[in-house]
């Protein structure tokens, strides 16, 4: 059984091409559906399926058909336990923007727990859960927090030198919103505004920060009483266009677009006092935290590699099944002919015959079992498992 993962990432493809293939849950867990077995994980700086069996081509054109265009310069596939060995370390956080977020291992639990994978995949997904765990309890990468949102919030004090007073609109209440308003509100940031399409979302964030909830279509109201905009909405169009932006400012207007798709309108970038800096933008953040993280991710990474292995041992441990169940029944077929021939015996005469023989079988059975588990994967394997087809005739009839 074979393990395929076709998919592109902010490691080889920019956000205006991620943007085109960036999934909602529901829309993930259909397009998994629609491969067979299969899981999608679509988050904002991937969107990667996980296949058991060959079908990369299949899984390429599924990319390329939400992409509208070829995906080939960019696209990566990976097989068998090099798939796996990327799986973990997406889990493990070392895959990510900002090494190390924990935000990733809760978006892998959900594209798991929406597909209906088989058993390869189900074991897959199972270890990387467990990686992942792995990784946050017997190191240290995760000590000091970081993620999209708090090194956008590191970005502004950047650009701002102190964020003491400065006025904040948050475009999306979800999740990333509130924890990209908790991070600035830390560094001293006021956040004014919480704007969302459902209203009731933006007053139940905006009363937790003090701020006063706003409709999505009013963004244009308030872009000029605001020194910060950070917008993270699941919208598939822009909700801030060029035009909404006020002409004449007193103050510099800063804004920071960790959605995928983006929200803000790339032309904004272009205006007096406007400064546009989408998800691509923070890698320059996230590199000063790459050195205090080295020595943990080190010590991650044999963990994964570790996993990795055994996983690949599980799996090569696959092959040996057939030939480890085409024996038993063998000898079980056998077992049963020669109790039949036995005659006429009484119920308990027969329990004390089956249970006799069933536990030598199992005796008998025992260390070749045990050999052919172990030797699987290994060179000999196939002549093991092939000496033992032949030498009881397995799969010739009688």
């Amino acid at each position: 059984m074979s393990l395929t993962l076709v998919g592109i990432s902010h490691h080889v493809a920019p956000v205006e091409v991620r943007e085109r293939v960036a999934l909602e849950p529901d829309d993930a867990a259909a397009v998994a559906r629609r491969l067979g077995d299969a899981v999608c994980l679509s988050t904002c700086n991937r969107t990667e399926l996980y296949l058991a069996g060959d079908s990369d081509e299949a899984a390429l054109a599924t990319l390329e058909e939400l992409a509208g265009g070829s995906l080939a310069t960019v696209a990566y596939r990976l097989h068998g336990e090099a798939a796996a060995a990327h799986l973990f370390r997406v889990s493990a956080g070392l895959d990510s923007l900002v090494p190390g977020e924990s935000e990733i291992l809760g978006q892998v639990k959900a594209a798991y727990e929406a597909a209906e994978p088989g058993p390869l995949l189900d074991k897959l997904f199972r270890q990387a859960l467990q990686v992942g765990k792995r990784v946050r309890t017997e190191t240290a990468i995760g000590e000091s927090p970081a993620s999209v949102p708090s090194a956008a919030a590191a970005l502004a004090q950047q650009v701002f030198g102190d964020l003491a007073g400065r006025r904040v609109l948050l475009v999306g209440a979800g999740r990333m919103g509130e924890l990209a308003a908790s991070n600035l509100a830390t560094r001293g940031a006021t956040i004014a505004y919480v704007a969302n399409r459902s209203f009731e979302a933006a007053e139940r964030v905006a009363t937790a920060f003090g701020a006063t909830p706003v409709g999505l279509n009013e963004l244009a109201k308030y872009l000029g009483d605001v020194d910060v905009v950070l917008s993270s909405t699941g919208a598939p169009d822009h909700v801030i266009d060029a035009r909404d932006v006020p002409g004449k400012r007193h103050n510099p207007l800063f804004l920071i677009d960790i959605a995928v798709p983006r929200d803000v309108d790339p032309g904004v970038q272009g205006l007096d006092g406007c400064f546009l800096y989408d998800i691509d933008d923070l890698e320059a953040v996230v590199a000063e935290t790459l050195s205090v993280r080295r020595r943990e991710a080190e010590q991650a990474e044999r963990l994964v590699a570790e996993e990795t292995a055994r996983f690949g041992a599980w799996q090569s441990s696959l092959d040996a099944v057939p030939v480890i169940t085409a024996l038993r029944a063998h000898a079980e077929e056998l077992r049963s002919e020669e109790l039949d021939r036995l005659g006429t015996l009484n119920s308990e005469q027969r329990e004390l015959v089956e249970r006799a023989t069933g536990q030598l079988l199992n005796k008998l059975l025992h260390l070749p079992t045990v050999r052919l588990k172990d030797a699987a994967g290994e060179p000999e394997g196939a002549l093991l498992a092939d000496a033992v087809r032949r030498l009881f005739g397995l799969g010739e009839g009688r």
